[in-house]
């Protein structure tokens, strides 16, 4: 039996990765805190991601200067303007470092308690089989 056939290790596995593509757009923003006319992005909801509904993969970059990353978002999360960003410099950079250390520290621990839930299933179901705590 595949464990990611299971809904509850899907949806905890698909949490992940929208964590890490999250994660992946904080870095860009604080890799580009000191860019020129960079705008702070965010990815869109994880709710969204599960719909599907705004299917569209990476990041679109506006500018040739611009640091982007390798890797893309996973099916399903969009990535786009940050409409919170705290301020804008004179250069008109909307990166705020405070700002995306929160975010960053938001998803850290939000990838903790999903990796936890994953870990704690595989505990639950293999007690089930096994009847071996």
């Amino acid at each position: 039996m595949k464990l990611t056939g299971m809904s509850f290790f899907q949806l905890a596995s698909q949490r992940m990765k929208w964590l890490g593509a999250r994660q992946s757009v904080i870095s860009e923003n604080i890799a580009n805190a000191d860019t020129p006319d960079y705008k702070s992005k965010e990815i869109s909801s994880f709710d969204a991601m599960l719909e599907g509904s705004n299917a569209m993969r990476g990041l679109n970059v506006t500018n040739a200067r611009h640091i982007q990353s390798v890797g893309g978002a996973p099916n399903g999360v969009r990535v786009e303007l940050d409409e919170d960003a705290w301020e804008a410099s004179l250069d008109g950079n909307t990166v705020a470092l405070e700002q995306q250390t929160i975010k960053a520290a938001e998803v850290a621990g939000n990838y903790r308690l999903a990796a936890e839930l994953y870990r704690k299933g595989h505990t639950l179901l293999t007690i089930a089989v096994t009847g071996i705590r």
